[in-house]
């Protein structure tokens, strides 16, 4: 695994983040980094933190503390489409798709904030519209391939089972070239066979984009085989860190949630 140089800020650290909802406390003074090319997973029991952690760090929820930080860029406070475009990606716990629309339809939405036409040159679609729609559509077609789903691309994302949802959420998100991948229990509502295809499709993304990963995931057979290291909250708050080895003997990890 390459970590990040000396001189190259992490491509993401969150630093002391508090996040409050009247008087309960979803994350107390978290902080956690991840390094470059590293697929980092957050555990825990639930309620304990782990969906507003990602929220926080997506730009959903603006913390009371703390900060968050993309490549060395204090990106606390802006929107999430801002966010979006200094290179990060997520995908959710359900599948928020447009269902009646196509494979390939759903992946393009992805290459929405890439697109420099305006919507009178997109109305119109003239020669450089053209040129730049047929361009987004062979990143779209190259995702489509890498993903192995060419044969439902045309398929509304509707008629579609479960776990093909899932891999057309996960195109979505890689059509936006993120440099940074957040994973929101990927694995959820999935059989054994569905759960080995996004386990597999998880590293090839690690394999050929070279982005790190941030994976929240309930089921321990996967995190334990795809994560370099593991942060583990409970009550909003981090009570262990490390590599997987580490997380399967730490005590208070085996009381709070493996036990």
């Amino acid at each position: 695994m390459t970590g990040a140089g000396a001189d190259q800020p992490l491509p993401l650290a969150v630093r002391g983040a508090t996040l409050k909802f009247g008087g309960v406390t979803a994350l107390d003074d978290v902080s956690i980094t991840v390094k470059a090319d590293e697929l980092l997973a957050i555990i825990g029991p639930n309620g304990a933190g782990k969906t507003s952690l990602l929220n926080v760090i997506a730009g959903f929820y603006r913390p009371q503390a703390g900060r968050i930080e993309l490549s060395g860029e204090n990106v606390t406070g802006l929107r999430v489409d801002q966010i979006a475009r200094r290179g990060m990606a997520r995908t959710f716990q359900g599948t928020h798709l447009f269902a009646g629309q196509t494979v390939v339809e759903n992946i393009m939405v992805g290459r929405h904030m890439l697109m420099k036409s305006n919507v009178i040159q997109a109305f119109f679609h003239y020669g450089p519209v053209m040129r730049e729609e047929t361009g987004h559509r062979a990143v779209a077609e190259e995702i489509i391939d890498f993903l192995e789903i060419e044969a439902i691309r045309n398929q509304p994302v509707g008629t579609l089972g479960y776990g093909l949802r899932k891999r057309v959420d996960l195109g979505r998100a890689l059509a936006q070239e993120p440099s940074i991948l957040l994973m929101d229990e990927p694995m959820a509502g999935m059989n054994s066979e569905e759960k080995e295809d996004l386990a597999r499709f998880i590293l090839d993304v690690r394999e050929a984009r070279r982005i790190p990963v941030v994976l929240v995931e309930h089921d321990m057979g996967v995190v334990m085989d795809l994560a370099d290291r593991i942060v583990v909250l409970d009550f909003g708050r981090v009570i262990a860190e490390g590599t997987p080895a580490e997380i399967q003997k730490d005590p208070a990890v085996i009381k709070a949630y493996l036990g």
